[in-house]
């Protein structure tokens, strides 16, 4: 009887210790957010695509040097329209998990969150601005995907622990990219990091996480 006493006194405290974990962490992420990010980022590099197609059409094979300031700002539009759109949807269906689940979405828990998610990401934003202005374009994307990649590694301390693999994949890609510059590679490589990457995560965290 002792025996078994002490087991589920060590039952007892495993549970508690778990229950005190999740109080801890942000659980209403939706993985329907990741599904709407990646569609926002492939209309995106799209676009970005479609643009520098044209550019380059107009200059016939190479982009004019008059012209690249006016890409450039095209560009700047695009991925902050991406950006603003993946935000948008992120927040809803978020919001809308955590309706379900009857939690608050702003707590110690999510302010954690945005906190540790932010620093790594205006951090990066900040150099890519550096980056931009020193004309080392192609530097951009590479460097936004291990930025994202760090972000979301920091910010898995205080969510759902399978968000730092798709972290860890960000940073392999960011570092690829680095490797491979080659005209067209920045955009390709951004489609499947915050593309094809946000789908499949978003997928399988819905599945596992959000089903109905």
């Amino acid at each position: 009887m002792d025996k078994l006493s002490k087991e589920e006194q060590l039952e007892h405290l495993q549970e508690i210790r778990m229950l005190m974990e999740r109080s801890g962490k942000f659980l209403s992420l939706s993985g329907l957010s990741g599904v709407g990010a990646g569609i926002s980022a492939l209309i995106g590099a799209f676009l970005a695509y479609w643009r520098i197609g044209m550019y380059t059409s107009v200059g016939r094979g190479g982009i004019m040097i008059n012209s690249v300031e006016r890409l450039m700002w095209e560009l700047i539009f695009i991925a902050a329209g991406v950006l603003l759109l993946a935000l948008f949807l992120g927040a809803f269906f978020t919001i809308r998990e955590a309706k379900k689940q009857n939690v608050s979405i702003w707590d110690t828990s999510s302010r954690l969150l945005l906190i540790n998610l932010m620093i790594p990401l205006a951090t990066g934003g900040a150099f890519c601005l550096v980056l931009i202005y020193q004309g080392l374009l192609w530097m951009v994307a590479p460097c936004t995907l291990i930025f994202y990649g760090l972000a979301l590694v920091n910010a898995s301390k205080f969510t759902l622990d399978d968000i730092k693999y798709l972290g860890y994949c960000e940073i392999i890609l960011g570092l690829m990219n680095g490797i491979w510059m080659d005209a067209g590679n920045g955009i390709v490589f951004w489609a499947i990091g915050f593309g094809l990457m946000h789908i499949v995560y978003g997928i399988f965290m819905h599945f596992k996480y959000n089903k109905v």
